[in-house]
């Protein structure tokens, strides 16, 4: 089994008002030099079989059709582990 991750992102012209709000929270709460703050969204998939070309490519699509508003929101797509059968930590 492997875990594929999509993070999705405001694209970076449309205005993150959550984003905006811990920014300004930030230095009230003893943290400085914080610049700015996005705030986005992180889904973990535990995909069953080989992660290959057409995996990704459902993925891919599932992520443009349903996990992100690609209007405002960009996504990216990284194979963050794999698992063979019988393999221990």
């Amino acid at each position: 089994m492997a875990r594929v991750v999509v993070d999705v992102m405001l694209k970076p012209e449309i205005l993150d008002p959550q984003g905006q709000a811990v920014q300004r929270a930030l230095p009230r709460l003893g943290f400085e030099g914080i610049a700015d703050v996005r705030q986005g969204k992180r889904f973990e998939l535990e995909v069953e079989g080989p992660v290959d070309e057409a995996a990704l490519a459902r993925i891919h699509e599932m992520a443009e059709t349903f996990l992100a508003n690609t209007v405002i929101e960009d996504f990216t797509i990284k194979v963050e582990s794999t698992e063979t059968a019988g393999a221990s930590s």
